[in-house]
């Protein structure tokens, strides 16, 4: 089903390029709701050597039929190279609260 709930993450290195990601994602409707976490410790394989970052967590409610277009909004706004987008289905949650996110990821 095309239209059920995901929760998406992607990871930034500064809260300035996850706040400007997050409020375009919110404004395109492509999210309902992103909250910021930060910092978080990234350890990470990158270009053969093991790498550890501090970065800043979005997790974005939206829904499936939108994954492909954040995925495209990442790639122009996203200073990575392979910016991290994935995205898992929520199998539950309150009526109310899942109700309103897919009106709010409606094109």
């Amino acid at each position: 089903m095309k239209d059920e709930p995901v929760l998406a993450t992607t990871t930034t290195p500064t809260v300035e390029t996850a706040e400007a990601i997050a409020g375009r994602l919110v404004e395109e409707r492509l999210a309902a709701c992103v909250q910021i976490a930060e910092p978080i410790t990234s350890v990470y394989r990158w270009r053969g050597k093991v790498e550890k970052a501090k970065e800043i967590l979005l997790l974005i409610k939206s829904t499936r039929q939108r994954v492909q277009e954040i995925a495209r909004l990442l790639e122009r706004m996203h200073p990575y190279e392979v910016p991290e987008l994935v995205a898992v289905p929520i199998v539950d949650g309150s009526a109310s609260y899942l109700e309103w996110l897919g009106e709010n990821c409606r094109p």
